[in-house]
């Protein structure tokens, strides 16, 4: 009982980046226009499929909640490291703390069941183009979204609930810029075997599983797409597939790099710098990616602002 009333009490220190008050201004600055970016390119999106009746389509219905999680991602986490930097206040709350890895797990999950449902969608409407309709019902596609959102909170509410168990002594220091659930659980002074095992397990099994979904999905569409007999078919197939492709690669490639940097190299500095490279990137790029690379997402937006075409 005495160690569960210290972590009730406990108050964590979020060190961010960097202690060096020179640049701090200049990681304020960048974080603040990368999460104006993230909100103003995701709005434009989500603004741009509701304005225009041909991108209300499935594959368009999925990539609106991937603009809604990755504006969600990153204001969990950008705002309160902004405030910290601001007031120089570094603390906070065990429930603060204990709320904002809930989310960031959350969202991190749904993105990667989202990035493969998308995939599966691009899979049936190249190889079951006639089928399409039918198969990718609204009913379906509704269901996907919840039960991916329904799966994803239950994992946040596992590793939380197991993080409640824990008990923290002295060490309150988070050497990150927000409360990631495996750098908390660093801290703790008690046993943390089980709750590091189930990181290990839920993350290769929810983040795996759709990998390995986009990877078969895409197998099956460049098979098909090759044995298309006109050039022109075959391109607008796979320009369709292009930007999911990127985003894919730029959010599983950021994060097994933190994954690898995480493994081989021991300063938590380092670790928290890379992981801004898929918490805080990838949501700041893919309306880019889907902006610049799709062309019904231009001429989408080309009718918004009503001017000439986009490059």
């Amino acid at each position: 009982m005495e160690g569960e009333n210290k972590s009730v009490l406990v108050e964590f220190f979020l060190r961010g980046l960097t202690d060096d008050t020179e640049v701090q201004p200049f990681i304020f600055g960048l974080f603040l226009c990368a999460y104006l970016i993230t909100i103003f390119g995701n709005l434009l999106i989500m603004l741009a499929i509701k304005c225009d009746s041909h991108l209300h389509t499935p594959m368009y219905f999925f990539l609106c909640h991937l603009s809604v999680n990755d504006m969600y991602l990153v204001s969990i986490i950008v705002p309160k490291m902004l405030l910290n930097i601001q007031t120089q206040d570094q603390r906070i709350t065990y429930a603060g703390c204990l709320s904002q890895g809930f989310f960031v797990a959350v969202c991190t999950l749904f993105e990667c069941f989202l990035l493969g449902i998308m995939a599966y969608d691009r899979y049936v409407a190249i190889c079951y183009p006639l089928t399409y309709k039918v198969i990718m019902s609204p009913c379906f596609c509704v269901t996907l979204i919840l039960l991916s959102l329904f799966i994803s909170v239950a994992n946040g509410l596992l590793h939380s609930m197991m993080l409640l168990h824990l008990s923290f002594c002295t060490d309150w220091e988070i050497l990150h810029f927000f409360c990631e659930i495996a750098q908390v659980i660093k801290l703790a002074c008690s046993d943390s075997l089980i709750n590091n095992i189930l990181i290990f397990v839920t993350a290769s099994i929810f983040a795996g599983v759709p990998l390995i979904e986009i990877i078969f999905s895409y197998i099956h569409i460049v098979s098909t797409v090759l044995k298309l007999p006109s050039s022109e078919g075959k391109y607008k197939a796979f320009s369709t597939c292009g930007s999911h492709l990127s985003v894919v690669s730029l959010f599983y490639g950021t994060g097994f790099g933190v994954y690898i940097t995480s493994s081989v190299i021991d300063s938590p500095k380092e670790i928290a710098v890379a992981s801004v490279m898929y918490s805080v990137v990838p949501p700041m790029m893919n309306p880019f990616i889907y902006c610049l690379r799709n062309k019904d997402m231009k001429e989408a937006l080309q009718k918004v602002f009503g001017r000439a075409p986009l490059l």
